[in-house]
This record gives structure tokens, sequence and C-alpha cells, in this order.
């Protein structure tokens, strides 16, 4: 169903939004087994709380949280999947879970644990059935085809066997299949999972140049950090079916981090005395020594290092994203503050 709202500025708009399951609780034992299959217990699950988002067109924004967050649920919501338990929902201005043909003709859901193609066929053929089912022109597909295969580099793959594929193969393909409708909007749940390094660049160099081409509407959930880093500048996140972050990434990092890393080899394996607040070596091999030091005292840091005449080597690195993120579950008072900042 089309609606008819004030959102017309957002691609993906939620509110208050939330998913409920009943989970069947299972006890151990012959007994308890008898008595749960006669009368059966259930929990009640919140596996989204009240979750607001406003998401605009063309927009990136990578959709973070431990495993049992909610993420997956969500974005099931938002491509129709799952009916919600309550709250408000538009993707393109309809209701997703209405699951009109004019609305799946513009999204996609990619799934990097499940699979669009079809297991004992080529993809070439499974790109005719997806064809097919979008009543794509035949020009038309065929320029897209052409255009994917060469931005995806899948030429060699095309007419083998998907069972028969690399993993790296079968998720190139699998993005191929899904955007040959040219969909406005791209979920995205675990992209690169299971690929090795090499293969991660490559898919996050195809999402860059699609989306610089296209623009579409992209919600990215993905465990590894670079693929977050290198393709989104605005994140969600989310915990235990909570929004308790949304901002730009870099304002997360200052936020939850606020020192940098410095690695010094010096020629001399004790450490100057350096006249600078809050410098802590946090580790020492030989000659090379670790510091952590507020940014703001960095710059002068840095340069004191080097006035010493006993600096080699140094370089300047923020916290890795995976611990800032894993701090801000684990920690509760970082919870909470989040919590009351969204």
């Amino acid at each position: 169903m089309k609606i008819s709202t004030p959102n017309c500025d957002n691609c993906v708009f939620t509110e208050e939004l939330g998913r409920d399951f009943n989970i069947r609780q299972k006890s151990q034992g012959l007994a308890a087994s008898i008595k749960n299959f006669i009368r059966p217990s259930y929990k009640l699950v919140e596996a989204v709380r009240s979750l607001s988002m406003r998401i605009g067109f063309g927009e990136i924004v990578g959709f973070l949280g431990p495993n049992g967050a909610g993420k997956t649920t969500t974005l099931k919501m938002l491509s129709g999947l799952l009916f919600p338990s309550r709250g408000k929902l538009e993707v393109l201005g309809h209701s997703p879970f209405s699951r009109e043909r004019e609305f799946l003709s513009q999204i996609s859901l990619v799934m990097g644990q499940k699979q669009n193609l079809w297991w004992d066929l080529p993809p070439i053929e499974t790109f005719e059935i997806h064809r097919s089912i979008y009543n794509l022109d035949e020009k038309d597909f065929r320029g897209r085809i052409e255009e994917l295969i060469d931005m995806l580099e899948i030429s060699d793959c095309l007419e083998t066997q998907t069972r028969k594929l690399s993993l790296g193969q079968r998720m190139r393909c699998e993005l191929a299949v899904s955007l040959l409708h040219r969909p406005k909007v791209l979920f995205l749940d675990e992209p690169t999972i299971g690929l090795d390094i090499l293969m991660q660049k490559k898919i996050r160099k195809f999402l860059l140049d699609y989306h610089a081409r296209f623009k579409p509407t992209i919600l990215l959930t993905s465990h590894y950090m670079d693929d977050v880093a290198a393709l989104a500048k605005r994140v969600i996140v989310i915990n235990n079916g909570l929004k308790i972050y949304d901002g730009l990434l870099s304002d997360l990092t200052e936020k939850m981090q606020p020192e940098k890393i410095i690695t010094v080899i010096l020629n001399s394996e004790t450490f100057p005395k350096i006249e600078i607040p809050n410098v802590n070596i946090v580790s020492q091999e030989s000659n090379l020594f670790r510091l952590k030091a507020p940014r703001e005292n960095v710059g002068k840091l840095a340069a004191a290092l080097y006035n010493t005449g006993l600096t080699i080597d140094l370089t300047i690195e923020d916290t890795p994203l995976e611990d800032i993120i894993g701090n801000l579950f684990t920690e509760k008072s970082n919870f909470q503050q989040f919590r009351t900042n969204v």
C-alpha cells in the first residue's frame, strides 16, 4: 500500500518500530519434555524495541550491533519479509509488509549467508529467470548484464554450475542478480562474510563504484569493520533491540576513544623523558614502543619525539573500530550515555 505521509524526504522511515518473538522453552529430562509437549511454555523475546530512524535518499548507512542485536530482523521488516509487532514503517513511501509489486521492484535484499542463485543452474540462467520475474526489456537487460559482469569481474564463471563456484565468485554473482532490476534501495546483510581480504576489498570497491553511478540507498550490516569504514560515513548502532547511537562514524570514534595510538621505533631501548601530559606507554618490545595519547596532544608528542634525535620511525593511528564498537556494547556507562543522546 502506497502511503501519503509527510515523510517524503526519507527513503527509509521507522518510528517506535518493534518486533517480538514467542520462543518455545525446552527443559531437560524426559518428564519435562513430555510436560512441554502437552503444555508448552513460551518466552517473549523483544528482538527490536522502539527503533526510530530516518534514512535519506542515496545515503549509505552502516547498521551495527552484536549477534542477536536485531539487525537482520530489522532488515527483514524493511524488506517486507516480517510483519512488525508495533510501530510505523515506510520504505520509499510504501508499507513493506504489503509486498506490492511496485515496492518489490525497487528494493533488493542481499544476505551473505543465504543465496538468490539457483544451486543447480549456472548464474547466467538465473539472470534470465530474474529478467522474466522483473519483466525487464531485452535491450536494458543485456546492457545491465554487461555492465555488472564488467564491474564485478565475473565473465569467467557465468556458465559454471553455481554449486561449483568459489564463495567469492558466488557472492559477486549474488550481487549481480540482486542488482539486475537496478533497485533504489539495497539492504546488505553481511555481504562479505567468509570472504578473504582480497575479495572483501573487491566487493567494497564495487559497491562504492556502483553507488557513485546509480546512487541507491544502502543499509549495510557487517561484522567486518573495514566494510563499514570504507563505505559508510553514518552509522546506526543497536544492542538488545535498542538504538544506542545514530550519527557520523567519525563522531563515534572521537566520543568513544578520544585517544590515538602512536607506534615509535627509537635507536634506544630507554624511552626519553617528555613533558607532555596523559601520554601512556602501552607496550614495549625492545626499541619499539606503543603509546596512547589524547588526540589534542598527538602533534606535540610527535614533534617532541623527533626533537630527541632518537626516532627511527613513527606512525599514528586510531584505535581499531572493532575495539571501539566492542567497548560500546560491553560498558554499561557507554550504553547509557549513547542511549540518552539518540
